[in-house]
């Protein structure tokens, strides 16, 4: 069996320290990044229901949900201060031309925010080809016709809401119109059950 020199042991043990070193770094490295930017951390809830939770994850990102006329919807992870194009775009693009014409992709998203690209027949979200709704509009993407389409609220108010949302980045829950003159109890109630954030 061949004895190691001192000067061969000092080698070795400086080449282990080393490694160590460098995979301790890459661990602490993979732990503060946490996931990848748009990825979504998917886990089975503990509520025995068997359905999916997304995680919360750090303050850095937030969590959308994008449906309607895109090639993959699903709930997404975007870094904050996103735009509704970046979550169109994370869900493939819309599947046919014209389809995010009713949505303005230039408004910021918020945590927690639905997302929904009209579907084939050019009908907004949340209305009918009829013109009737078929069930809440988002808040997040409405426009100032779908807004007017609501009980209670008319051309001018439904442009005050377009503008407050965009003064705010984004409104998070529909509460958060009281701020605007002319939405009084009676309105917010119409508001609850019409809109979704």
């Amino acid at each position: 069996m061949a004895h190691l020199s001192r000067s061969q042991i000092l080698v070795y043990g400086a080449v282990a320290v080393a490694l160590l070193l460098l995979g301790a770094r890459w661990i602490q490295s993979a732990d503060d990044g946490g996931s990848p930017p748009g990825d979504v951390s998917v886990a089975e809830s503990s509520g025995g229901g068997g359905s999916p939770a997304v995680s919360a994850g750090s303050g850095r990102d937030i969590v959308v949900h994008v449906a309607g006329a895109v090639r993959e919807p699903g709930v997404y992870r975007l870094p904050a201060g996103s735009r509704v194009t970046d979550a169109v775009q994370r869900a493939g693009a819309a599947t046919r031309p014209g389809a995010v014409d009713g949505i303005n992709l230039a408004a910021l998203v918020t945590d927690g925010q639905q997302i929904v690209v009209p579907r084939a027949g050019g009908a907004a979200a949340g209305s009918s080809a009829t013109g009737e709704r078929e069930g809440p509009i988002s808040l997040g993407t409405a426009t100032v016709e779908e807004l007017d389409t609501i009980e209670g609220i008319g051309p001018v108010t439904a442009q005050d809401i377009v503008e407050h949302r965009d003064e705010q980045g984004g409104l998070s829950s529909v509460e958060d119109l009281d701020q605007i003159s002319g939405i009084g109890p009676a309105t917010m109630e119409s508001l609850r059950g019409a809109l979704q954030p």
